[in-house]
């Protein structure tokens, strides 16, 4: 298998540095190390300002293959794969109009991350992977739930929207045409149909006769 890229993943600098490599206690943060905590949490914030579909994931061990073959299938649909940890996505969260999602990051999470809303497919490839649960998402900046995820992916893709909307406006001319053909149309027949109905029953304004009453 190809190598597998882990964005973000813990470094024995990182892990020393949040003070949780080998129960040690935390040392006091350097300058060098302060840096590249910042740089983790600046690529998180790109991360979220460029995506428009960030999907959090509960992330559970499974071996390299499996989750190469998960990358794989999901980078067919432009969905990537990012390894981060909770001690430097929250504190971006919680600064930023994200700050709902902060009740997900409370395990060991994935994200995955799309230029584009990519939910259906999304939904389609981790239904062969159990190792990785879905817990919410952010769509074009707006947060929604597993539940929310999946009534989206049931929604028409744009594209078939403007189709529909494009196939209803050119109708709308011969609609037009075709009521105001039907309006004399229907008013001649009116006409015709009433003219019949006198003509069967006498014709109006005719002044009944009288009858002779003798000479006077």
């Amino acid at each position: 298998m190809g190598h597998l890229e882990i964005h973000g993943s813990p470094s024995p600098l990182s892990l020393q540095l949040l003070g949780g490599h080998g129960g040690a206690t935390q040392p006091v943060p350097v300058p060098q190390e302060d840096g590249y905590v910042r740089l983790l949490r600046r690529q998180v914030q790109e991360v979220f300002q460029k995506s428009r579909m960030v999907a959090v994931c509960q992330y559970n061990s499974m071996p390299n293959e499996d989750v190469v073959t998960m990358q794989h299938y999901l980078r067919k649909h432009n969905i990537e794969v990012k390894f981060v940890l909770n001690e430097i996505v929250r504190p971006v969260l919680a600064q930023s109009k994200y700050r709902n999602l902060l009740p997900l990051f409370v395990c060991r999470n994935i994200l995955l991350v799309s230029p584009e809303t990519r939910a259906k497919e999304m939904l389609r490839v981790l239904k062969g992977v159990p190792q990785v649960n879905l817990l919410g998402a952010c769509i074009d900046d707006t947060i929604l739930s597993r539940q929310g995820v999946e009534n989206f992916s049931r929604l028409p893709s744009l594209e078939a929207s403007q189709g529909e909307t494009v196939g209803a406006l050119a109708l709308l001319p011969s609609q037009t045409c075709s009521l105001l053909q039907q309006g004399p149309s229907l008013l001649t027949a009116l006409l015709d149909a009433h003219i019949r109905r006198l003509r069967d029953t006498g014709t109006p304004g005719e002044p009944p006769q009288q009858q002779g009453t003798g000479s006077h």
